[in-house]
């Protein structure tokens, strides 16, 4: 708790500063080094063959820090809730899938696979909402695409059972930007975070109790990466993307927070000793920079997807 009141504080100095624009990008640059090292705390529970248990501890911690700092505990209006069980299954979804494929496929490979997302959310919105992606959306999926593959592949011509689970789960990290900024910015920021946390610990337990070893509760480092990733990754993560985002253009928050994937690569290097061969670094670089062309085209309207706040 003490570390959640101290991110609202810095917060609060921060909105105070004259340079509120650069102390903006450098609190969006400070959670994409969180979400990225947020993955070695993945690898350990993933070492421990715990996806649903590890997660559902994690979102419901998460929930519970965020509950003190909802205004309006019992006026939250019914449409909310429903759009909150909504955005709770599929970060259930997404979060299982990208969980589980890290069973089976280095960090950096889950990092920047998970950064689909971005690509793929534009052609979301065309299928959902019949909102065209640009010319420029489609050269972003043809570079993805072999960028996923020669990652994926490192040449061999096979793509490793992990990869396709993390890219599984992009499509639904970019569903869920979809419903966030269709649905979510008609509600309470922290409330609607703390209830979709809510939800998807819930929906993340139960599955859990079945498929889970429990026995897990008894190792401290365990333990400790769910602590890590519930306090840094999800709730402070979140509480200062939100603050971040209203002083940043979305085309600019968007692209600082997609560096989420090199910093996990980097996170890997550093402490797990994963190494990349050429060509899966030659992978990484075309889906960065699919990312990029996403983000930095003036015509393409992230404006109502990235936003969250």
């Amino acid at each position: 708790m003490e570390a959640f009141s101290a991110v609202i504080m810095i917060s609060y100095l921060l909105e105070k500063s004259s340079s509120m624009r650069i102390k903006a990008d450098l609190t969006l640059l400070t959670v994409s080094v969180i979400w990225g090292f947020a993955f070695l705390s993945q690898s350990i529970a993933a070492q421990f063959k715990s996806a649903y248990l590890f997660n559902g501890l994690g979102f419901l911690l998460a929930a519970t820090l965020l509950f003190p700092f909802i205004k309006n505990k019992r006026g939250i209006p019914r449409a909310q809730w429903f759009w909150m069980a909504v955005a709770g299954f599929i970060l259930f979804i997404a979060s299982a899938f990208q969980q589980v494929g890290i069973f089976y496929t280095a960090i950096a490979n889950a990092g920047f696979l998970t950064s689909l997302y971005t690509v793929i959310t534009p052609f979301i919105l065309f299928f959902l909402f019949r909102e065209k992606p640009k010319w420029i959306d489609i050269l972003a999926v043809l570079l993805a695409g072999f960028g996923a593959f020669f990652l994926s592949t490192a040449g061999n011509f096979h793509i490793q059972p992990g990869d396709l689970l993390e890219i599984t789960g992009a499509i639904f990290w970019a569903l869920h930007i979809v419903v966030l900024g269709k649905f979510a910015l008609k509600f309470d920021a922290i409330s609607f975070s703390a209830g979709q946390f809510f939800f998807s610990a819930i929906f993340n337990l139960v599955v859990a109790f079945f498929v889970d070893d429990f026995r897990v509760l008894f190792a401290p480092i365990f333990i400790g990466a769910v602590l890590f990733r519930s306090v840094f990754s999800i709730t402070i993560g979140y509480t200062l993307q939100v603050w971040g985002q209203r002083h940043t253009p979305p085309t600019d928050a968007a692209l600082i927070l997609s560096l989420e994937s090199v910093f996990a690569a980097f996170a890997g290097w550093i402490f797990l000793k994963e190494f990349l061969l050429p060509v899966q670094l030659i992978g990484c670089a075309l889906i960065f920079v699919a990312v990029l062309l996403t983000q930095i085209h003036p015509l393409l309207n992230t404006k109502n997807i990235v936003q969250t706040s």
